[in-house]
């Protein structure tokens, strides 16, 4: 209950215990053993938180907070309680609260999306279980993205990063380091196994804008969001790395607001302990410095688990307001655990804090909370007061109805996939696939064209070789032609030759023999004359060039 401006939670033997809302973000725990009644705690601070205008934030773990939509009703343990706190003279009413349902499934709320930018590299490796060498190289990938202008919305989006760094992993290995393709492999299984898980409905837009849940009703009653996390606790890494992210994105979007007379807005994180099992140390120092930083930006933060043991020191230590219900001490641990939950608080010399911690019934609580001055008061045994709304979960019908009656229901209940990585880089493969279809077809029409012009040419040789061959035979058959004709020409030249030196034998023969006979003759008629007188003239000169025919004959002959 809100009352006199303080949040009352409870009640010891011999007074009121307040939560003072300036002091409500210095955060708290509820502790206890199952069915010690952690569950109508957390209920009655959500409710006085709404009732003092603070907005809150709730996990559903068991779908038993569904009901703050509707009023409560009296009878059974209630009514038994409200009548020995005496709450009815104190003005207590039943009353429902303005409840907002989320889930990351979409089935038992509106759907609750972050983008994989938002969540960042760290908590996805977080979710998808990676070693340290994959959360390197999935750091590099996001770092790529950033740098090419990729938008990472949604797991495709993620998807095609990888296979497209993977196809490109020595261009971007020059670049970024080592991207070796077993790990980007690894990678990508984890991814398509965390799809199937519903990591596939849960990365997507519309993303949740934390501001949508900084708002009251027209009564100034704080909005209470819900998230049913019945499904997803069926996946702890996933509920918790979602709870630490829930706290990132408030402690990164929010300004800073300084010492507040209130709360902006509460959350209270049941199943504490998932968010800090199996956590890394880098994962666990983020975890602490969220949780110390995020009070200067007016929030406040409650851890709901079974054993303060659960949460670490570094945590613990942040936690100012504390409501311990009974824990069990049956063995030496569970003793050891409580000694530890009872030694945690400012000791009440009124009683053994670790007797009382082990003896308490349901519905009674060990609360130490800080007073006005930021100091956690002595322990007080207390009965914690009952919730106004409805116990236990809420009706389908009651559920759909309260849905879809949300202003948010119009804004978040469809999912839009704009223009990111996995749109650009299958535009790029389809214009890398057309660059490459037209560079095959120009290599071909290359191909083709190298081949017709060597056909050319091949075709261009041959006939040029047989051009010459026919010159060559041309040349051949006129060199022979001309051969002959000078052959006829010097055969007719030497017969030429040949007449014409018969002809001037046969003259010349003429001649000399004229010449011979003359001779002969003029010979025989001196010999003729001298011998015979004019008888041997006459017979000396016809002798006489007879003779000297016949000597001339012989002599052309030879």
């Amino acid at each position: 209950m809100y009352q006199d401006k303080k949040i009352w939670i409870g009640k010891s033997e011999d007074e009121k215990i307040y939560i003072y809302p300036k002091m409500a973000n210095r955060h708290g725990l509820i502790a206890g053993a199952t069915g010690t009644g952690k569950t109508v705690t957390l209920k009655v601070l959500a409710e006085s938180f709404s009732d003092c205008g603070v907005p809150v934030f709730l996990a559903d773990v068991k779908g038993d907070l569904a009901g703050m939509c509707q009023s409560g009703t009296a009878g059974g343990s209630i009514q038994k309680r409200i009548d020995g706190m005496g709450l009815m003279q104190e003005g207590f009413q039943f009353h429902a609260y303005p409840t907002t349902f989320w889930d990351v499934y979409g089935e038992a709320g509106m759907p609750l999306r972050a983008t994989i930018s938002e969540m960042g590299p760290l908590l996805l490796a977080r979710i998808m279980d990676l070693n340290d060498t994959q959360t390197d190289i999935l750091t590099i990938i996001f770092k790529i993205a950033d740098d090419e202008g990729l938008l990472l919305l949604d797991s495709k989006d993620l998807r095609s990063m990888i296979q497209y760094i993977s196809e490109n992993a020595k261009e971007y290995g020059a670049r970024y380091g080592n991207l070796s393709k077993q790990s980007l492999g690894a990678i990508l299984r984890s991814l398509i196994a965390l799809e199937a898980e519903g990591g596939e409905q849960f990365f997507g837009e519309p993303a949740l804008n934390i501001g949508d849940w900084l708002c009251t009703d027209c009564d100034g009653k704080g909005t209470i969001q819900i998230l049913d996390c019945r499904k997803l606790i069926n996946n702890p890494t996933m509920y918790s790395t979602f709870m630490l992210w829930m706290m990132s994105e408030l402690f990164e979007t929010l300004p800073e607001a300084g010492d507040r007379e209130k709360p902006k807005m509460v959350f209270f994180f049941d199943e504490a302990h998932l968010l800090f099992d199996s956590a890394s140390k880098t994962l666990l120092e983020k975890i602490e410095q969220v949780v110390k930083l995020i009070r200067s930006k007016g929030v406040g933060i409650y851890f709901i688990t079974q054993n303060p043991k659960d949460i670490p020191d570094g945590v613990m230590g942040q936690l100012g307001n504390k409501i311990q219900h009974a824990l069990h001490a049956y063995t030496p641990a569970e003793q050891k655990g409580a000694k530890a939950a009872a030694q945690s608080f400012r000791e009440n010399p009124a009683f053994d804090t670790f007797e009382v911690l082990t003896q308490m019934g349901i519905g009674e609580a060990l609360i130490s909370v800080l007073d006005e001055e930021g100091v956690p008061t002595i322990v007080k045994r207390c009965k914690v007061l009952p919730p106004q709304s409805q116990m236990g979960a809420l009706e389908e019908e009651a559920r759909k109805r309260q849905i879809t009656d949300s202003l948010l229901y119009t804004k978040y209940s469809q999912t839009y996939d704009r223009e990111s990585a996995y749109e650009i880089l299958e535009e790029r493969v389809v214009n890398q696939q057309e660059a490459d279809r037209r560079a095959a077809e120009e290599a071909e029409a290359e191909k083709a064209r190298q081949k017709e012009e060597a056909a050319a040419e091949k075709q261009r040789q041959k006939e040029e070789a047989a051009a010459e061959k026919q010159r060559l035979r041309e040349e051949a058959a006129a060199e022979k032609k001309r051969l002959k004709e000078e052959e006829a020409a010097r055969k007719a030249e030497e017969r030429a030759q040949a007449a014409k030196q018969k002809q001037v034998k046969s003259a010349v023969k003429r001649v000399a023999g004229s010449a011979a006979g003359s001779i002969g003759r003029e010979v025989g008629n001196t010999i003729g004359k001298s011998v015979g007188g004019s008888f041997g003239k006459r017979i000396g000169g016809n002798v006489g060039a007879s003779l000297g025919r016949g000597i001339l004959s012989t002599l052309f002959k030879g």
